[in-house]
């Protein structure tokens, strides 16, 4: 039987930035400076799940917005 290690019991949040780019971050710290957390929390796993639900366009804001001004 192999030892899991603490990080696999640790709480972690979702945390998005201005770019609308997806990560997870422990869920008892403060999002780094650019970051917020929108309310997912869970397991890594639980929170990386979340992502590849609601993230599904990996282009950068910026980059859509760009790309949408040239078709219009």
């Amino acid at each position: 039987m192999s030892e899991q290690s603490d990080e696999d019991h640790r709480l972690y949040q979702v945390v998005v930035n201005h770019e609308e780019q997806y990560s997870v971050w422990p869920a008892d710290g403060t999002p780094p400076a650019g970051w917020t957390a929108p309310g997912f929390a869970g397991t890594k796993q639980e929170c990386l799940d979340h992502i590849a639900v609601v993230w599904t366009d990996m282009r950068p804001l910026s980059l859509r917005r760009a790309m949408a001004n040239e078709t219009s």
